[in-house]
């Protein structure tokens, strides 16, 4: 794993954005508090860049607050991310989901038993 400061909290968040399933989406304020780090939404976002002992990590189900793609329109990156969404059945306009419609709500099992660290 990437040095990024601090290897616990990197490896909470990434074990975080690996529970958000297909066809879901998440925020890096929700990464950061589910994986008991509130506040720490640039964390999150940093830590989406380590390496995750070499499993492909869904780093394209996590946005901004507001529903959008954290990378510049037209970007590689924000493309890369939207045909990503799309394939998993999630609807991206104008770089943007609609949360209400596909933000990720795990379950009291899944926090108390997925989530714990």
């Amino acid at each position: 794993m990437a040095d990024t400061g601090n290897n616990d909290k990197v490896k909470q968040i990434l074990q975080t954005v690996m529970a958000v399933p297909e066809g879901s989406v998440a925020t890096y304020g929700q990464i950061a508090d589910l994986a008991g780090m509130p506040g720490r939404a640039r964390l999150a976002g940093r830590s989406l860049r380590a390496d995750f002992n070499g499993e492909p990590v869904p780093w394209h189900r996590i946005l901004r607050a507001d529903g959008k793609i954290a990378f510049p329109p037209g970007s590689e990156k924000a493309k890369e991310q939207r045909e990503l969404l799309m394939a998993e059945g999630v609807m991206v306009k104008d770089n943007r989901v609609n949360l209400r419609n596909c933000q990720w709500q795990p379950d009291m099992a899944t926090i108390l038993f997925t989530l714990k660290y």
